[in-house]
């Protein structure tokens, strides 16, 4: 929110966590209804963005999504465009009714992620592209003596693509150290677990050796999270912020989670309320 200032209450947390479950439901209910959407890739990011725009971590003004103080968010995993959407309309940047035009030929809304919706800044879906814009976009705000910072969200299947790593070097040549790099390290990609398919370990000292400073959470758990962005606006370093978030693909839904069958997909039929179930019951631990 604007000028919202970063630090938390613990006592907040039990908010934050309804957040996260209620925009779950969403996410879920949202593909249900469009019969299509990344259900798995949305789900393991839900309490970064939560953390990011109802945590009091970005400055933001829903009525004015171009306000020029704003603090600027690149979701470079574009495919977890429902997760971006529902967490958009929930801070109030368009009607939640909104949602049900989802993957529609009327509405504004794409898969992937389309920047005619307020609140987003660029379009996405081209895996290794949102990075690059991001490191740019903290590069201008240096040069223009801005305050704002600008958040980037990847997918760890993303980082096979050479243009992150370019951007890495860009980033720390440059000491970027308003740019926050969070890495959705769920460990799946659309076939495989990532280790299987080409490891990516040891993935913290790859950022690193970078020159990026790093640190490592459970991406699930709002606490940590919040923990790790709490003074990212006060930070000292020259280095740019890597996040490594472990994660969980299709956190909260049981039947759906860490299985690369259902990357891309929406239940449907009889797994609809199998999924209903299981979100319902990860409500309750």
């Amino acid at each position: 929110m604007r000028g919202h200032n970063s630090a938390l209450a613990l006592s907040a947390l039990p908010d934050l966590e309804r957040h996260c479950q209620e925009i779950r439901t969403t996410i879920l209910e949202t593909c249900i209804k469009a019969g299509t959407g990344h259900v798995t890739s949305s789900m393991s990011c839900v309490e970064v963005l939560v953390a990011l725009y109802r945590g009091g971590v970005m400055r933001y003004d829903p009525g004015n999504p171009q306000w020029n103080g704003r603090d600027r968010f690149v979701l470079s995993k574009g495919q977890a465009s429902p997760a971006l959407y529902v967490t958009l309309a929930d801070a109030g940047f368009f009607p939640k009714a909104e949602l049900d035009r989802f993957a529609q030929a009327e509405g504004i809304f794409g898969v992937h992620l389309q920047h005619s919706v307020p609140g987003v800044e660029t379009t996405a879906g081209s895996l290794g592209m949102g990075f690059g814009l991001a490191a740019g976009m903290a590069l201008a705000a240096l040069k223009d003596r801005k305050n704002h910072l600008v958040f980037a969200l990847l997918g760890d299947g993303e980082l096979y693509e050479g243009s992150i790593w370019e951007t890495a070097m860009f980033a720390a040549h440059h000491r970027l150290n308003n740019l926050v790099t969070i890495i959705d390290r769920n460990f799946l990609c659309t076939t495989d677990w990532t280790e299987n398919l080409m490891r990516l370990e040891p993935l913290a000292d790859k950022w690193r050796s970078f020159g990026f400073e790093v640190a490592t959470i459970d991406g699930n758990d709002i606490g940590q999270v919040m923990a790790a962005l709490k003074y990212v606006r006060s930070r000292r370093s020259a280095r740019p912020l890597a996040i490594l978030a472990e994660t969980t693909k299709g956190a909260g839904i049981d039947s759906m989670a860490d299985e690369p069958i259902w990357h891309g997909a929406a239940p449907t039929g009889a797994m609809i309320d199998t999924a209903r179930t299981d979100l319902a019951r990860s409500f309750k631990r």
